[in-house]
């Protein structure tokens, strides 16, 4: 007797809950500073709300700290903000989910979020 297909679930993914449009945007150096070391990483998509940063040394939960992230054109400037990260992933080979952190801007001015939000648009089309 063969099973009856699996339905997919009616509500979406936690990942498909977005509030807000994101493109994907490598940074290839992106700051944090925190008073000990400045880290580098690579930031995957970015949105006015926040972006990914794929790390294999994610940083806690709830744990806050300065970034500066160079934008790319038209936008073309770098900003400093404060950002929280959200969730986090740790490394794990059998997964096909990249390591991580999602961090939310804390602080972003609202002129870059709009032009965070027009570049983002314009990556969609």
């Amino acid at each position: 007797m063969s099973q009856p297909p699996k339905q997919q679930p009616e509500t979406p993914a936690k990942g498909d809950l977005r509030k807000d449009l994101r493109a994907p945007l490598i940074i290839y150096r992106l700051r944090f500073d925190d008073g000990r070391r400045t880290f580098f990483g690579y930031s995957k998509n970015i949105s006015r709300s926040g972006l990914f940063i794929a790390t294999v040394n994610p940083r806690e939960i709830g744990q806050r700290f300065e970034v500066e992230i160079p934008l790319p054109a038209p936008i073309g400037r770098t900003v400093r903000c404060t950002c929280e990260v959200v969730w986090n992933r740790q490394f794990d080979r059998r997964s096909l989910l990249e390591p991580g952190m999602g961090l939310r801007f804390i602080d972003l001015p609202d002129d870059v979020a709009q032009a965070i939000d027009i570049w983002a648009g314009a990556q969609e089309t």
